[in-house]
């Protein structure tokens, strides 16, 4: 029987978030085949007095869940930073507060992690509404560490919290950083110019909770101008050459601006399956 290494998962929690779906998303994480050695939980400001019950039954059930934190919103890049110097163990998975966990995700993960001996490592996901009988989409995501590179140069190579990786890979690339919609993107572009190796699982361990907006959030002049940063950023410091950011910029431009009902199409037709 193979031996498991200790691992952190990481999770950010802040007040708008509702409590049903953080203790839903809790369940998934300390009813793993392989349980977490650490359950790190981010208080990102402060929390509502439903969040508070949560988190302190959870706690109180589980004492590897611990929970951090501070009284003022910082977002979610500040927060994961905060997070990850929290983290005991080299190996991190990230989690976000409303999302489900298959019940072997971490098994088969630490067993990717370990025999394909890569340094960042993501999965496919579901996206689902209310309940992960109710799915919407699949996010299949490039497999091998070349198709993940090329990938990197248009869009995210990896679903946030489908992530696996290492403390010291985090670290050695500076940590996470509030890049508003970007934090994980930035993040992983930053390792993957280290030269650190990486890999997503072709199976889905992973349900994304998506909510019945979540195509309306995607589009508007604030997340337009959001990504549109980044992507010059990515520019400016050699990541992508020139036609590849002219073909993000106006591809960003028409999906962010368009009605949402159409944006609704456009994901589901072309970036989901």
């Amino acid at each position: 029987m193979m031996e498991y290494p200790n691992f952190s998962v990481l999770m950010s929690v802040y007040f708008k978030e509702k409590a049903e779906y953080l203790e839903k998303s809790l369940s998934s994480l300390v009813h793993q085949t392989v349980t977490p050695t650490e359950i790190v939980i981010v208080k990102d400001g402060s929390l509502t007095d439903e969040l508070n019950s949560i988190l302190e039954k959870y706690s109180k059930e589980y004492p590897f869940i611990h929970c951090y934190g501070y009284e003022k919103n910082r977002g979610l890049g500040l927060a994961l930073n905060f997070g990850v110097e929290k983290c005991q163990y080299d190996i991190i998975a990230r989690m976000d507060s409303d999302d489900i966990s298959r019940e072997d995700r971490f098994e088969i993960q630490l067993k990717t992690l370990l025999e394909k001996k890569v340094d960042l490592l993501g999965s496919n996901t579901k996206e689902f509404i209310d309940d992960i009988t109710n799915v919407q989409s699949t996010r299949i995501m490039p497999e091998s560490h070349e198709e993940i590179m090329n990938y990197s140069k248009t869009r995210n190579p990896f679903v946030h919290p489908s992530i696996m990786t290492y403390k010291e890979v985090i670290l050695s690339a500076g940590n996470f950083r509030n890049f508003y919609l970007c934090e994980d993107y930035d993040m992983w572009v930053r390792i993957l110019e280290k030269g650190y190796t990486s890999y997503n699982i072709q199976d889905v361990l992973v349900y994304m909770r998506v909510g019945k907006d979540f195509y309306k959030r995607r589009g508007g002049l604030k997340y337009c101008k959001a990504i549109i940063s980044f992507k010059k950023m990515m520019y400016k410091k050699g990541y992508i050459k020139y036609r590849q950011y002219f073909k993000t910029k106006y591809a960003t431009i028409v999906v962010s601006l368009m009605p949402g009902f159409l944006r609704e199409f456009v994901y589901k037709k072309f970036l989901r399956k």
